[in-house]
């Protein structure tokens, strides 16, 4: 029997500024700090492909065009007021998170043993003791040296070198932290070297932890369904999401919506009492285009993406080239409420020139003097930012047509 859908309705354009709003893409936060800003979002994600810049710095810029790499460096690693770890990925955090982690080090200590034996070379439970008593004798290491006398392997995450090994498991399960990074290497320091004593102490229990949890994710999200929250910080399995659901429903810290998407249909939600005016009161974004990352933590769920905003988006790295609908690194493009497009471009800093191969108009969306022109304007902040003073068009960069979803 299909459930009736709740009576309080979020209609689809104030659900998409309220949902921007909570990932500050509703205005541009000049003057607020790098910490405070990834507070605002929840968490950055890390990756490594920097076909224009990384995810991390793209996801930061994206929200502040006075954004530069170097500030999180230092909130990172001198400040001490952010600190890397594992969501769904591997993320950058609030360093007031680091208590709510305590659980998830015992939870992944518990759920990646089989895995990794299965995935990684042996002897690498072996170098446990090893590289703690190194790192406590001598500092802080990377990957490489540790291992200067093992074998190498292919080079793929799946062929990691024993002590590469150890050292992942032990920062996903707490023994180690990161306390800077080399270019995009970690540099791995004992975690009481890292993480400041107050927090370090901090104890959450079971239950507060999944209170947070919940409420913050939900909070980050401005409304979500039980799969959604779980999601946020992955912290949680759906069932105990449930759980909380239930009980807050009860004590009327949350009610139940219906939520509509960009094609008119309605889907149910969880959201605060008040959600109807804080969306009504969310402001407009700016009318200016912004070019997102493709890991940007409002397109990390691409089937509410798609259903908010009816933006259809596969990111394309792993399939090979003739398979390509778009291009290998093709970044979303935001004007307003709306995700009208995407872009293919790719930084060559060695030449100063940033390179745009090509841009489609989502469905309905005409590349217009005005929309020409708010395009030109991004591509040279996204030049400067990332460090190109020209940008380069390639023949018949201007795509009128879109591809076939997949």
């Amino acid at each position: 029997m299909v459930r009736p859908l709740p009576p309080l309705r979020l209609a689809n354009r104030p659900a998409r500024r309220l949902f921007l709003q909570r990932h500050a893409l509703s205005d541009a936060p000049r003057g607020t700090s790098v910490a405070d800003l990834v507070r605002r979002i929840g968490f950055v994600q890390v990756d490594s492909i920097a076909t224009v810049e990384r995810a991390h710095h793209m996801i930061l810029w994206s929200r502040d065009p006075s954004y530069r790499p170097e500030t999180l460096k230092t909130a990172l690693e001198q400040d001490r007021h952010l600190w890397e770890h594992w969501t769904h990925d591997a993320a950058i955090l609030p360093m007031e998170t680091y208590p709510y982690w305590k659980h998830r080090f015992a939870r992944d200590a518990e759920r990646l043993k089989g895995s990794w034996q299965r995935w990684f070379r042996e002897g690498y439970e072996a170098q446990f003791d090893r590289i703690l008593n190194h790192i406590a004798a001598h500092g802080p290491v990377t990957s490489a040296d540790v291992s200067k006398d093992e074998t190498r392997g292919t080079g793929g995450w799946w062929d990691w070198h024993p002590s590469k090994t150890a050292l992942e498991w032990l920062w996903r399960t707490g023994q180690l932290a990161i306390t800077r990074r080399e270019g995009f290497h970690k540099v791995y320091d004992l975690t009481e070297r890292v993480i400041p004593a107050p927090l370090l102490q901090a104890e959450v229990s079971a239950d507060a932890k999944a209170d947070w949890a919940c409420t913050s994710a939900l909070d980050h999200l401005g409304f979500g369904t039980p799969a959604e929250i779980a999601a946020f910080w992955d912290a949680l399995p759906r069932d105990a999401v449930r759980a909380w659901a239930q009980d807050a429903l009860a004590r009327g810290e949350i009610v139940e919506i219906a939520v509509e998407g960009a094609d008119g249909t309605q889907r149910p939600a969880l959201a605060r009492p008040d959600v109807l005016a804080r969306a009504e009161d969310a402001p407009p974004p700016p009318s200016r285009l912004r070019v997102l990352s493709p890991f940007d933590p409002a397109l990390r769920d691409r089937a509410r993406a798609e259903f908010l905003f009816g933006f259809h988006y596969r990111i394309e790295v792993f399939v090979p080239e003739p398979k390509r609908l778009w291009g290998y690194y093709v970044f979303p493009v935001l004007e307003g409420d709306r995700l009208v497009g995407r872009l293919d471009a790719k930084a060559h800093r060695s030449e100063g020139t940033l390179r745009v191969r090509a841009f489609w108009p989502e469905a309905g969306v005409q590349l217009t003097q005005s929309r020409t022109a708010k395009l030109m304007a991004e591509l040279d902040r996204l030049a400067r930012f990332s460090n190109c003073n020209r940008v380069e068009f390639l023949p018949d960069w201007q795509r009128s047509f879109l591809p076939p979803k997949p």
